[in-house]
């Protein structure tokens, strides 16, 4: 065991990473209706590997006005209108989320909370357009910086499909659970860590002193 064990809170600048995955009604962050939300973060043990550790989920209604698409909706399969989802007010949704990730942030020692998801813009668009129509001041969640396990799998695994990817790391994934927010945040966070383990496996992290 080292005499000084290393801290998430170093490996990324002082960034908490919080795997996010959504599934939404249509493409625009601004029309359309955020319906499930699932995010999940993770801790760094003594040495020095990553692994997940809370999971935040959230059904959620559509908010006032929002646009529901037909098409995407026939793709993930949801009826908003399904009671037995159990879905809540997507304000409820938010504030508990930047809540919980607030806390876990702090315990972690970090500064801010960074966004990792699969295309990252997708999800972070839906989340910055929830957080400013819950009018939620104090987001965890840095607005524009993000991790993006697309581009990292590209160049880890040659793969860029978050299935592809997960089979290339020998991460087991079942395609009759692919487009459920929850189940996709928990593969794309056992990829992510995948990812920066194998990193840190190969001799590229941490650096050498002076570098």
């Amino acid at each position: 065991m080292s005499a000084n064990p290393p801290l998430l809170s170093q490996r990324f600048r002082g960034y908490f990473p919080v795997v996010i995955d959504v599934e939404t009604a249509g493409f625009n962050a601004g029309t359309d209706a955020l319906l499930e939300l699932a995010a999940v973060t993770v801790k760094m043990d003594e040495d020095g590997i990553l692994h997940p550790d809370q999971t935040f989920h959230y059904h959620i209604d559509p908010f006032e006005g929002a646009n529901l698409e037909p098409a995407a909706l026939e793709f993930n399969g949801i009826d908003p209108n399904c009671a037995l989802r159990g879905a809540i007010e997507e304000s409820e949704a938010m504030k508990d989320l930047c809540k919980g990730i607030r806390k876990a942030q702090k315990n972690a020692d970090c500064q801010r909370s960074v966004i990792v998801a699969h295309n990252a813009t997708f999800d972070q668009s839906f989340v910055n357009a929830a957080t400013e129509r819950c009018n939620i001041k104090r987001t965890p969640f840095h607005p524009f910086v993000s991790f993006d396990t697309t581009s990292l799998a590209g160049l880890t695994l040659g793969q860029t499909v978050l299935v592809k990817a997960c089979r290339t790391a020998g991460i087991e994934f079942d395609q009759n659970e692919a487009h459920s927010a929850l189940y996709d945040a928990q593969k794309t966070t056992e990829l992510f860590c995948y990812m920066v383990n194998r990193y840190k496996a190969l001799g590229g992290w941490p650096l050498e002193s002076g570098e």
